[in-house]
């Protein structure tokens, strides 16, 4: 019988035997990043969620360090995989949306968004680079959707690249996970998986790859970055899943859409096979593991069904208002978190590069350090109470998506002011009193939203960020 993987194996075994081994007797620490696509703040059980059942991510949660305030950097994928892999913020990257906008920009609304970067520049220094150089192990499994062929994992610090493409979805989940895509019938397929066979699940195929890095890396350390194509467009779960949620399934449910449900539990199912392997392997105890979201959850409809809701935040993605950047976030790191932990304050995905050099001590090795714009979690998660040395969040999407128009925002505090371009108008909220954002009261504090505008403003400046411009064809196209 044919073992599965077997071409990412044989690649990985060639790697390890053309390396050198480690120096030092200690080995250093693992590092496990779980990306999911479109999960929303309350995706699984543990946030909140009304019909998703979420065990294994339940009982990470019980392991480590559960953030409540936890941001992606963009409130779609792209930006926020940029700024995971950089330490930097979309708009100093000028990464602001998903690449095939990037490459194909909208010319009919009024206002013209910004000619944007398509692909990670080769002059940035990703963590797996920086993994690389200690002689990591570094593996990418799953979605990419930071450049084209040239620009693909390979070419930024992973040695080891499955299902990894320009893509930003699979065609289907479901074998051979390839066919048209979209209006325009565009060929998509995940490579990497060439021993796949009828009836297997993206998901699942992408976690046995996963196992294999794992089981592959022997003494070496490794960081294995699995983004996850879950749950993602096209909404598909497996048939029993998806028959098993629709008996569950009751009126003013905010996760009312059995696929979907279903996907969370597939998705679950196989972040417990990986945590499951580190136990077998003896590994737990010195793997760094991370679990988030590159945006909130998508609220608008798939085959004329509405996805997801993301109650009680705002909106969904491609917003600035809480639904939209709002994820789920839980760190587990041996000998430093402890069990259960809940931390309120208020973090954003570019944390993850300089915690991720704390916690390998490479922090002191990287030439760019001053650069990176993250904070490191590390207080965190050894005080959950504790605080950042950091006043604000910041936030530039100049572009349009079905839920927004072009708009930046800023949180500092519990007060969060959102400035929309297309009127030039402000909104406030007070998160912690409203964290629904219902109530704006740009109109009776206007100090304060005079002070939180001046302050993004010259965030904006420090940082470079593109603007939008007037369409001079605007009137006539009508928009």
């Amino acid at each position: 019988m044919v073992r599965r993987g077997l071409t990412a194996a044989a690649g990985i075994c060639s790697l390890l035997a053309a390396t050198k081994p480690m120096l030092g007797a200690e080995r250093p620490l693992n590092v496990i990043l779980l990306l999911v696509d479109d999960m929303g703040w309350t995706g699984a059980s543990c946030y909140g969620s009304d019909l998703h059942e979420t065990p294994s991510i339940d009982r990470l949660a019980g392991q480590g360090v559960r953030f409540t305030n936890a941001y992606a950097a963009a409130p779609v994928c792209t930006p926020t995989r940029a700024s995971i892999m950089t330490g930097k913020s979309p708009a100093r990257l000028h990464m602001t949306i998903w690449r095939e906008s990037a490459v194909n920009r909208v010319k009919d609304r009024k206002l013209l968004p910004p000619d944007t970067v398509a692909d990670l520049p080769q002059s940035e220094v990703t963590i797996a680079e920086v993994l690389e150089a200690a002689a990591y192990l570094t593996a990418h499994v799953g979605k990419w959707h930071l450049g084209d062929g040239a620009d693909y994992p390979e070419n930024h610090g992973f040695r080891v690249n499955v299902g990894g493409t320009l893509w930003g979805c699979p065609a289907t989940f479901f074998y051979p996970f390839a066919g048209p895509f979209g209006g325009m019938k565009e060929m998509r397929y995940v490579p990497g998986l060439a021993w796949s066979k009828s009836g297997d699940y993206l998901t699942d195929r992408l976690t046995d790859e996963a196992l294999e890095v794992i089981d592959k890396a022997g003494d070496r350390p490794f960081f294995l970055n699995v983004c996850f194509y879950t749950v993602h467009t096209p909404i598909e779960g497996k048939r029993e899943y998806v028959e098993r949620y629709r008996k569950k399934i009751r009126p003013g449910m905010d996760h009312d859409n059995a696929h979907y449900a279903a996907m969370h539990q597939s998705l679950d199912e196989n972040v417990g096979r990986i945590l499951a392997r580190l136990e077998q392997r003896g590994l737990a105890d010195r793997t760094l593991v991370i679990f988030s979201s590159d945006n909130g959850g998508y609220v608008n409809a798939y085959r004329g069904k509405r996805v997801t809701g993301n109650r009680p935040l705002r909106s969904g993605k491609g917003s600035l208002y809480e639904g939209g950047l709002r994820v789920p976030l839980i760190v587990r790191w041996p000998g430093v978190t402890q069990g259960g932990g809940v931390c309120d304050e208020p973090v954003v995905s570019t944390d993850f590069y300089p915690t991720l050099l704390d916690a390998t001590g490479r922090r002191d090795q990287v030439k760019h350090a001053a650069e990176l714009e993250g904070v490191s979690l590390a207080p965190l998660l050894k005080d959950p109470r504790g605080k950042l040395d950091r006043e604000a969040l910041h936030f530039h999407y100049p572009h349009y998506y079905p839920t927004t128009t072009p708009v930046s925002a800023v949180r500092v505090g519990d007060w969060k002011l959102l400035h929309f371009y297309e009127d030039d108008h402000v909104e406030l909220y007070n998160l912690k009193d409203d964290i629904g954002e219902t109530k704006d009261l740009a109109g009776v504090m206007p100090e304060k939203a005079k002070e939180l505008r001046l302050r993004l403003e010259g965030w904006l400046k420090r940082t470079d960020a593109q603007g939008t411009k007037p369409n001079p064809d605007a009137k006539k196209r009508g928009v």
